[in-house]
């Protein structure tokens, strides 16, 4: 897959991949919602897999424009929306409900760059306002699947439950072996009952290289990035 990314804007990285392998894990079919899609990665390697209706939505212009431009060069089909996720009143519910948030929090330096604010920092889409909103996106035993950084995780469970969403499996990433985890990967689904799988760790480096895990992820995705200034 040939993805056009701004050069100086947001790019994606070994985070979309990861999030990405695990949601394979749940097959997705129906309607499948990618929320703050950035050039589009995740929504687009979902339609490219799986039956899926895909709608993409983020509130910075030039990502619906990157969005549309990689859905029209790898023939793949997205209803792309130019808006706040928090606030757009959508004409239906969804089966799934998929994003890469924003998760840097205050105490990160922050950067300067307006473009790379806005997809980083959780300030711009606040963890509970997220959740409340998926719960009311989603239908009724809808997928929530999504990744976070992980030292947030008690905040994360408390927030999914005040939504009435329940971890179903979760994955943590870890940088090395001996490393603590950087990020977390999340299936949650809307008034489930079932209890939480804990699935072995995703180590990112081994012996100084990508992992055989990683390099199988890599493998999977498929995907080429051109870099490019459209502003």
């Amino acid at each position: 897959m040939f993805l056009y990314q701004q050069s100086d804007g947001y790019l994606f990285n070994s985070d979309t991949h990861f999030l990405y392998a695990f949601l394979t894990r749940f097959n997705p079919k129906g309607e499948l919602l990618d929320v703050g899609c950035g050039c589009g990665i995740l929504g687009l390697l979902s339609v490219r897999d799986f039956p899926i209706s895909l709608t993409q939505i983020d509130k910075q212009k030039h990502n619906i424009f990157l969005s549309e431009k990689n859905a029209q060069v790898n023939s793949l089909k997205s209803d792309l929306i130019e808006g706040d996720f928090l606030t757009y009143d959508f004409d239906k519910k969804f089966d799934f409900i998929v994003s890469n948030p924003p998760y840097y929090h205050d105490g990160v330096s922050k950067s300067k760059n307006k473009i790379l604010h806005i997809s980083r920092y959780s300030m711009h889409l606040p963890m509970r306002d997220f959740f409340k909103k998926v719960n009311s996106s989603l239908k009724n035993r809808g997928h929530f699947i999504f990744c976070y950084e992980a030292s947030e995780i008690q905040e994360i469970l408390i927030s999914l439950k005040e939504s009435k969403m329940q971890v179903e499996d979760l994955q943590f990433v870890h940088g090395t072996k001996n490393k603590v985890a950087s990020l977390v990967l999340i299936h949650a689904r809307k008034n489930s009952l079932s209890k939480t799988k804990t699935h072995p760790p995703l180590i990112n480096i081994k012996d100084a290289q990508a992992s055989d895990d990683v390099n199988a992820i890599y493998q999977k995705t498929r995907t080429y990035s051109i870099k490019c200034n459209i502003l």
